[in-house]
């Protein structure tokens, strides 16, 4: 087992600054893109209409009507969650708590949507 491994040719000097700078990159590229913004407010919506804005620093139970029944969405201290929907398969509950700005539960059959909002806007694409 050991000698298939050594046909492998030795790596050189040249070689371990490729590694090294590309597990540099690597981590600099995720320190600095990936966004760990606490969040500040919730946004609601139903639809493509936005329900309402509400603070993250309460404890809240919202009963929110959409197309398909009415959903619990629960604001605990800073975090905010999906408690009950009227769906079949419930992934919006099961997507759990969201923490961070910019984290975004959906109930697609329900057309209900929460974001957690941050202090700056983020963007998933930009057009021209």
């Amino acid at each position: 087992m050991l000698a298939r491994f050594n046909n492998f040719p030795k790596l050189l000097k040249g070689d371990w600054c490729i590694v090294l700078v590309s597990l540099g990159l690597v981590v600099v590229s995720f320190l600095t893109l990936w966004s760990h913004q606490p969040a500040a407010t919730l946004r609601v919506r139903v639809g493509s209409t936005v329900l309402g804005e509400y603070s993250l620093m309460q404890t809240k139970l919202l009963t929110v009507s959409g197309s398909a029944g009415k959903a619990t969405i629960e604001i605990q201290q800073g975090k905010v969650r999906f408690k009950h929907s009227p769906c079949h398969n419930q992934y919006c509950v099961h997507q759990g708590w969201l923490t961070h700005a910019h984290q975004a539960a959906i109930c697609i059959p329900n057309q209900i949507s929460i974001e957690l909002m941050g202090a700056s806007p983020a963007f998933d694409t930009l057009n021209y």
